[in-house]
């Protein structure tokens, strides 16, 4: 399977549009995982701990997305698009939402 964001792959001419396909995931943030960012949001530098939640979430998602794909009889999917946002109270959940249009080429 294929992934692009731009809406051509050169040199592979869509044979066939077959639709819009998505894939979602919401992960929550526990308690040390909000600890340990606080620590690093207090001294600064970059937090991998919730980098690593953001890659889980956006993998999640994208092979969601590849999956229904596939059950379209897809073997590419095109102009994707990942989308980020917090939610629940206090944003204490990460939603990742990733969509694109499934093709044959």
């Amino acid at each position: 399977m294929l992934f692009t964001t731009t809406s051509i792959i050169e040199g592979f001419p869509v044979k066939q549009y077959l639709g819009i396909v998505t894939g979602e995931t919401i992960i929550g943030a526990n308690a040390i995982k909000d600890f340990k960012a606080g620590l690093t949001d207090f001294f600064g530098g970059r937090s991998g701990t919730y980098e690593r939640v953001l890659i889980q979430a956006k993998d999640t998602s994208m092979n969601e997305m590849a999956n229904r794909a596939a059950q379209m009889g897809a073997n590419a999917v095109i102009g994707i698009d990942i989308d980020y946002e917090t939610i629940g109270s206090g944003g204490s959940m990460l939603m990742v939402a990733c969509s694109g249009t499934a093709v044959i080429i």
